[in-house]
């Protein structure tokens, strides 16, 4: 049997459609992550809490729709290891393709590619905000040491809250009333 007699053998146009399918939902998902990170972005250079909580939420929201992707990705992988004898965890992309018309392996191996650079842009534009964030609150931890130096106000470095003393507000006097 010839080398392209086998591959036809293993072709699964189910498996195909379903792989196909699968990378458009991701590429999907991974742009709207995107889009959500850029505007989170810019709220954040603009100094707008309410966009930086807001675009925070809609990130959590798209990860929780991911769950059913990474999902369906698990049962994909474990389809085409069967069909490989191999285990899920030693399929990859290129691999999958032996299971596919040479079409068809063309369109995966693309969009796949194409999924890689996104979350590549993704990755690179979520760690530049982690760090506008972290240059924001150091500027904000800077600002609340100049108004009351030596009290450490917020958080600490291990997430545990520092108690900020109640102060008088400005005018404000306190009777004592006891004799």
């Amino acid at each position: 049997m010839s080398v392209s007699s086998q591959r036809q053998a293993l072709v699964d146009p189910l498996l195909t459609n379903d792989v196909i399918a699968h990378l458009d939902a991701q590429i999907a998902s991974a742009a709207r992550l995107l889009e959500i990170v850029m505007r989170q972005h810019a709220a954040i250079n603009e100094r707008d809490i309410d966009a930086v909580v807001h675009e925070v939420s809609a990130f959590q929201a798209e990860f929780q729709r991911r769950a059913r992707i990474e999902d369906e990705r698990s049962r994909l992988l474990a389809r085409a290891g069967a069909a490989l004898n191999l285990s899920p965890a030693e399929v990859t992309v290129t691999r999958m393709t032996m299971l596919m018309d040479p079409q068809h392996a063309q369109v995966a191996q693309t969009r796949s590619t194409e999924l890689q650079h996104l979350l590549g842009e993704l990755t690179r534009q979520h760690a530049l905000n982690q760090s506008l964030m972290r240059q924001e609150l150091a500027f904000l931890d800077h600002l609340l040491n100049v108004v009351e130096p030596g009290v450490s106000l917020g958080y600490e470095a291990g997430g545990t809250v520092n108690q900020m003393p109640v102060a008088p507000l400005p005018g404000q006097h306190n009777l004592d009333l006891h004799a």
